[in-house]
Parts: structure tokens; sequence; C-alpha cells
């Protein structure tokens, strides 16, 4: 928590390359979860620029019991949520993971994953074999990647996008999206298989899905 003591510290001192550095970190994201709750992405864009203004107008009352950025998440989804009202266009995010948790099937076999009770639950039983390493690194693999998680249902695409490409902790992408760690385990594993089935296609296609 030292670096958003530092962070915060220079926003209630009216640093403005702080906020732009919150803006980068961030603002895409924000838009992408406002857009769970509203319309249109011109109103999930307003729902930002609002978000940001309580951000400035309430750090002084940041207590810092969650991170710096669950906390500006939060603000966001509520005032998501209270314009999709006023839309009579809102769906709490916890409904959408729900859907996205129980739909469909996981697009790889469930017996190459352990189990929701071992020690390490969802995680890999038997591995993919044959990526060679220049072509898992290379652009295509990674237009693949991004294809395939652009793909996802919402809240999926959520999820894998806050815990493997932005880094996001468990806890913090759970409270942050307002989930139980539970759904957001459940969500990241079904995505991981859309993505590391997608691979497979490319990377090893005469023996994928055999």
């Amino acid at each position: 928590m030292t670096e958003d003591h530092e962070l915060v510290q220079r926003l209630r001192e009216g640093d403005e390359s702080a906020f732009a550095e919150l803006i980068d970190s961030y603002g895409a994201t924000m838009v992408r979860v406002a857009q769970m709750y509203v319309r249109d992405r011109g109103t999930a864009e307003e729902v930002v620029q609002e978000t940001w203004l309580a951000v400035l107008q309430g750090i002084d009352r940041f207590e810092g019991r969650s991170s710096l950025k669950t906390w500006i998440f939060r603000i966001l989804s509520n005032r998501a949520k209270t314009r999709g009202q006023r839309e009579s266009r809102t769906v709490p995010f916890s409904a959408v993971a729900a859907a996205d948790e129980a739909a469909g099937e996981p697009s790889v076999e469930p017996e190459r994953f352990f189990g929701r009770d071992s020690e390490t639950p969802f995680a890999w039983a038997a591995p993919p074999v044959g990526w060679p390493e220049e072509k898992v690194l290379s652009r295509e693999a990674l237009d693949v990647v991004r294809m395939a998680i652009d793909a996802l249902p919402d809240a999926q695409r959520e999820v894998i996008r806050l815990r493997d490409v932005a880094g996001w902790s468990p806890e913090e992408v759970a409270e942050a999206l307002e989930i139980t760690d539970g759904n957001q385990r459940v969500l990241l594993h079904r995505a991981r298989s859309v993505v590391r089935a997608a691979l497979e296609d490319y990377l090893n296609p005469e023996v994928a899905r055999s």
C-alpha cells in the first residue's frame, strides 16, 4: 500500500501527473466495466468522467481500507448502476457473472484440470505439450489470444483481462466487480480454457481436441 499512499498524497496535493497516471492505468477498463450497466459507450464514458470527478472530490476522505483502484472501481460501479437505473437498463455485474458462469461447457476437457477442492483448483492437470516458444511469443499467437478474449462473454472477458492482462489479485477483482472469490475463480477458469483451446488450435492443430 506504500505506492497507494504516495499516489494519494500526490492527488491531495493537486499533482496533475498523478491524476494522469490513474487515467492511463484504469481509464479503458473503467469504460468497459461501466458498459456492463448502461446502454452505450457514450453513456459509459460519461459515467467514467463522473467517477473521476468524484475521486478528486473524495480523495481527502479515502481511508486506505482497500486499495485505491478497488475504491475507484466501487465508485464507478455505484455511479454506473445509478445511471443504468435511470435508463431502466441496469444489470448487476454479479448477475451477468452468474449467467456467464452457468452458460455452456468448458472449451477444454474438464479432466485436464485439477478439481475445485484440490490444492491448486482449476490448474492444469495435463498441461499443453509441443508448444514451440518462438510461436507462443509471436505476434500471430498474441492476436489469437486477443481475439479469443474479445469473443468471451462479458464477465469472463473482464475477469481474465483484470487477472491475466492487468495483473490484479483475485481479491481485487472480486471486490472491484462485486462478485465472490468463487465466482471470479470459475469465470477465470472458463475464460482461460477458451483462450488455451484457441492457442492449441493455432499452435498444434493436428493434435488439438484429439
